[in-house]
């Protein structure tokens, strides 16, 4: 995911490798078993990413943050802005951390604001080995405000900034990613139901369809949502697709 405001564009969660050379399969018998990313980067991608200001880095799973995408960042020097939990890993990989951001504390950032929101990464026992995953609320000046929740599934802290910070725009992972044993990682259908109806405003739904742990499809989703009178407010784009605010 891109974000393009004005001369700045920020580089969201990098996943650079080619089909089924960025990592290893994530299941091997829940989900068919395929190395990722299960897609190539659409045809526009790279000149897109070639553009890069900034890149905003949510947690350190591969598929948020490969070796390619890192060659990328460390080969272009490209500021990055991550959690304070993230910092020492990501500066012993070379990287070039120029701000870090706390959980519910705001921060400057590009002339306008970041404020690092908290996420669970999985339901039940899981969410702890999953490690450590931020959300954040970002405020540019004549720009919507946009929300993006990062892995995570339905919690209070979800809720609250929904609720209470009515975000323009807001960001959910949708592939109710799930590994061979144990919950899921992301949010059920029923919880991304909740999510689209508690939000404002409208919603893009991201995740879908390129790593082998996620099995709901842009197609499901769109049903689902259709049936609840929400597919109107949920924006599901296409790889490469861009939207406008």
């Amino acid at each position: 995911m891109v974000i393009e405001t004005k001369d700045k564009v920020i580089l969201v969660d990098p996943m650079l490798g080619a089909k089924g050379k960025a990592g290893p399969t994530f299941t091997l018998f829940r989900y068919k078993a395929r190395k990722n990313p299960i897609i190539d980067l659409p045809a526009n991608a790279i000149d897109i990413v070639n553009k890069t200001t900034h890149c905003l880095i949510t947690h350190l799973h591969p598929d948020h943050l490969d070796k390619k995408a890192e060659a990328f960042l460390k080969s272009k020097n490209i500021p990055i802005i991550c959690s304070v939990k993230d910092e020492k890993k990501l500066r012993k990989r070379g990287l070039n951390i120029i701000q870090t951001v706390n959980y519910w504390e705001t921060s400057e950032f590009l002339e306008g604001t970041i404020e690092g929101i908290p996420a669970v990464h999985g339901y039940g026992f899981i969410a702890k080995p999953m490690g450590n995953v931020m959300g954040f609320y970002i405020q540019l000046p004549n720009e919507k405000s946009i929300y993006l929740s990062a892995d995570t599934v339905y919690t209070d802290d979800v809720h609250k900034v929904l609720s209470e910070y009515k975000p323009d725009i807001s960001v959910v992972a949708s592939g109710r990613a799930q590994l061979d044993l144990f919950q899921p990682l992301l949010m059920r259908m029923e919880d991304i139901i909740k999510f689209v109806k508690n939000s404002p405003n409208k919603v893009i739904a991201n995740h879908l369809e390129a790593v082998n742990h996620c099995p709901i499809t842009r197609k499901e989703l769109a049903f689902e949502l259709a049936s609840k009178d929400l597919k109107e407010k949920t924006l599901i784009p296409q790889d490469g697709e861009i939207m406008d605010f």
